[in-house]
């Protein structure tokens, strides 16, 4: 199974992968921290991306997902990462840590990162 962080779930969701991406994504499970879900719908409400969450093709992929909740390990695991900024990204890479599971983004911050398990 690999954590997708809200910008590769986008990409997912538009078919916008890179060689690489796609081969992962189409050999593995895909799950998301809760946070990515919030996130998502930030974004859309922002103007940030165009996304309909309404649209029935869209609503039956992200609910196909694992949904890892967030729970006291993962808000604790978040506090002693080895990279900063974005408190969504802190959780989704705890989300990592903590289930022992690679995640996808290419964020550089969170690729950077030597606790942080990567895909």
């Amino acid at each position: 199974m690999l954590n997708l962080d809200t910008h590769m779930l986008i990409y997912a969701l538009r078919g916008d992968l890179r060689p690489r991406e796609r081969d992962l994504l189409a050999n593995s499970e895909w799950g998301i921290a809760a946070v990515v879900l919030w996130e998502l719908a930030k974004f859309v409400q922002l103007g940030r991306i165009e996304m309909d969450l309404n649209d029935p093709e869209v609503a039956a992929a992200i609910t196909t997902l694992h949904v890892w909740p967030l729970d006291l390990s993962i808000a604790k695991a978040s506090t002693v990462l080895d990279f900063g900024g974005d408190p969504a990204d802190e959780l989704i890479a705890a989300t990592s840590v903590v289930h022992g599971v690679p995640l996808l983004t290419r964020d550089q911050k969170m690729r950077g990162s030597k606790i942080v398990p990567l895909a």
